[in-house]
């Protein structure tokens, strides 16, 4: 009677096999005869009804029919996978022969560009690079640069407070004045960043800008000393025949105090357009540190002396790529940012 049964399950469940057309009929089969409550398996349970020496007989045929459907179940399934895969194949055709769509990479900004040309030259003189707050307390952005109270630049009108004592830096110097303050000595830095003024928008002019500022104190620096860097880094920067010029000059944090101009790049000194006929072009103002400035950072000018230099970054950008006009730098026009 068992073996009759197994039979007939057996021949059942090969036949609904070949006749499932999909993978969820298949699963259908695999459950009604091998399930927890499938009939192959309610013939295993039925074995205990089985004479003692009948049972390894029958436990055989019973191992024997379930292999045969797992294995044509199993092939069943490869032959629908493989039948599914060709059929989304043919649907999902890839004409390889098309061109990729690019992805469009970004790029640095001409003023990034810059700004990492002027501290490899400065970082190969032995400087570090240090970065300041841009929301900065009076003190450190006037009163400790010698820029006392009723000062022309401390006028609302030239720059952005926002409080009585904490407006956004007109300068960087305020870096520099942390690091004194630290009085680890002697110090060799550049401060670049952003620093804002309230100036109308035009073609040389922004209320945020960046500048780059510099600042070395140490025993026995002269002026011979800051003009030797300068020149060097003059020549880094604009070519090795490069020649400057220092014209006296007034800052409240520096004395003396100097601006410092470039022999034009285009004409060689001879006088064209782009440095208007001059041959010269301004490049930065520095002079050495003021005695008082260093007194108030806790730092004996009889024993130090230092020198600091300051240059805008936006100006580097406008004369080494020949760009007329700043707002092309802030404007985010890809036709313009694309030559970069």
């Amino acid at each position: 009677m068992i073996m009759d049964n197994l039979q007939s399950i057996q021949e059942k469940a090969l036949k609904q096999i070949e006749e499932a057309g999909a993978l969820d009929a298949l699963n259908e089969v695999r459950v009604a005869i091998l399930g927890k409550k499938g009939e192959l398996t309610n013939v295993l349970k039925g074995m205990k009804d089985v004479a003692a020496e009948e049972r390894p007989k029958i436990g055989a045929l019973v191992n024997e029919a379930r292999d045969q459907i797992e294995k044509a179940l199993e092939e069943a399934k490869e032959k629908m996978e493989a039948a599914a895969l060709n059929d989304r194949l043919k649907r999902e055709t890839i004409d390889v022969t098309l061109p990729a769509k690019k992805n469009p990479m970004g790029h640095r900004h001409p003023n990034t560009i810059a700004l990492e040309e002027l501290e490899r030259i400065f970082i190969g003189m032995g400087y570090e690079v240090v970065e300041g707050p841009e929301v900065e307390k009076d003190y450190y952005n006037f009163e400790a640069l010698n820029i006392p109270e009723g000062h022309p630049a401390k006028d609302e009108q030239d720059t952005f407070y926002i409080s009585g004592d904490i407006l956004l830096r007109t300068q960087t110097s305020g870096t520099q004045v942390h690091e004194m303050e630290k009085g680890r000595l002697p110090i060799k830095m550049i401060s670049p960043g952003r620093v804002f003024r309230a100036d109308e928008v035009d073609a040389t002019h922004s209320p945020s800008f960046h500048q780059v500022e510099g600042l070395v104190v140490d025993k026995n620096i002269s002026f011979s000393d800051l003009k030797g860097t300068l020149v060097e880094f003059a020549r880094k920067l604009f070519g090795e025949d490069t020649k400057v010029k220092f014209r006296p000059h007034h800052f409240p944090f520096t004395e003396p105090s100097a601006e410092m101009d470039v022999s034009c790049f285009k004409c060689k000194g001879k006088g064209c357009r782009f440095c208007k006929g001059e041959g010269w072009i301004e490049i930065l103002g520095c002079g050495m540190v003021h005695p008082h400035v260093l007194e108030m950072s806790g730092i004996d000018p009889k024993e130090y002396t230092g020198f600091a230099f300051g240059v805008g970054l936006e100006r580097i950008a406008l004369l080494k790529y020949e760009i007329d006009d700043m707002r092309l730098l802030y404007e985010n026009d890809i036709r313009f940012l694309n030559q970069f």
